[in-house]
């Protein structure tokens, strides 16, 4: 739904009416609905949504004999193919020589892969202006010389960087615990989030040649504080957003750190993207009623799959629902890109697969 602009609403925030005089008004029964439904803030329209998308589920093609795992990463090149990093087939990489590093053109043709026996758990995953690719190793049990550590390789497959000691937790500037995300600013400079086991929460800086700049964040609740960073993405303010997902909300800072805005409208994010236009894509995969330890419950009263809006305003435009009947579990995309067509793709690890969701009206 559309607003008009000449009445602009924040988020949560509250209409004062006055009465002229202070005087009270009597009116008639059967007008008051009416003059409550037209002088009700528009709270409501912020949840009506629309989905100009149809779903391809299983998208992409495999070599045969090769089944897809389970995938929380996927990103565009900067040709437009498709980078993914999937876990060997099953939902670990340890043991495994299999590639887990993917390039498909749009139609879901397998260009290349590299990767094998380099990564334990492929978690996140980014694309720099050189073309170059990211992804975060946030380790898995039995691997003893990979993971916790973010990986740098050139679009062919040759490892150029590598941030933390592989095999190895812990604390910078020589260490990173089960890295969940990482994004590489415009002039080079790298942000991680860690850790995917909720020991820590935080956000770490380095300069472009790998170099440890800074920390912020902590465990917590409040601003600045974090149970679970599990994304990043950058807009064209060069603000940096960060899927605080066991806080349900994402958390927006200056490249600096310093805190700037909460926002919980997007439901519990698992996965973030920006695009040019300043479009921003949330992928959901545990919204739930179900027991969780730090809020009492994981997100009651919203539904699994990717919303899709404004992070310039705020507003939450399309939602793209889970297709699995999950209430209770974790299912439907964390990760998610968006081509130069517009095309959302999600990257399951529950259902181990791509979905491509396809604009068809705009």
């Amino acid at each position: 739904m559309k607003f008009k602009e000449s009445q602009p609403m924040s988020i949560g925030a509250r209409q004062r009416h006055s009465i002229p005089g202070g005087t009270r008004t009597r009116w008639p029964l059967a007008t008051v609905p009416v003059l409550l439904a037209l002088a009700a803030p528009p709270l409501a329209a912020q949840h009506n949504t629309t989905n100009p998308f149809r779903p391809i589920y299983g998208w992409g093609e495999l070599p045969e004999g090769r089944e897809w795992g389970s995938t929380s990463a996927v990103e565009i090149a900067l040709d437009g193919n498709i980078w993914v990093a999937e876990r060997c087939g099953a939902n670990t990489c340890v043991g495994s020589d299999v590639d887990p590093i993917l390039l498909f053109d749009t139609d879901g043709n397998l260009l290349r892969s590299f990767g094998g026996g380099m990564i334990a758990w492929p978690h996140g995953i980014d694309v720099d202006h050189e073309g170059n690719v990211w992804v975060t190793d946030a380790w898995q049990r039995g691997a003893t010389t990979t993971g916790h550590s973010v990986l740098k390789f050139s679009p062919e497959g040759e490892l150029l960087m590598t941030i933390g000691t592989p095999g190895e937790a812990g604390d910078p500037p020589n260490h990173l615990t089960r890295p969940s995300d990482v994004l590489v600013a415009p002039n080079g400079q790298i942000y991680v989030v860690d850790a995917h086991d909720r020991t820590r929460g935080r956000v770490i800086r380095y300069a472009a040649d790998g170099t440890y700049m800074e920390t912020w964040g902590e465990l917590g609740y409040g601003p600045g504080q974090f149970r679970d960073p599990h994304a990043l993405a950058m807009d064209s303010q060069g603000r940096i957003f960060v899927g605080d997902r066991y806080n349900n909300r994402i958390q927006v800072f200056d490249q600096e750190g310093e805190f700037l805005a909460i926002w919980t409208q997007f439901g519990r994010p698992s996965g973030l993207y920006i695009d040019a236009d300043d479009n921003i894509y949330v992928a959901d995969s545990e919204s739930s009623p179900a027991p969780n330890e730090f809020t009492g419950q994981r997100n009651a009263g919203w539904e699994k799959g990717i919303r899709i809006g404004d992070a310039r305003m705020g507003w939450v435009h399309h939602f793209l629902p889970d297709d699995r009947a999950n209430v209770m579990g974790f299912s439907g995309p964390e990760g998610v890109a968006v081509d130069r067509d517009g095309n959302v793709y999600g990257a399951e690890v529950s259902q181990r697969r791509i979905t491509k969701w396809v604009r068809f009206r705009r």
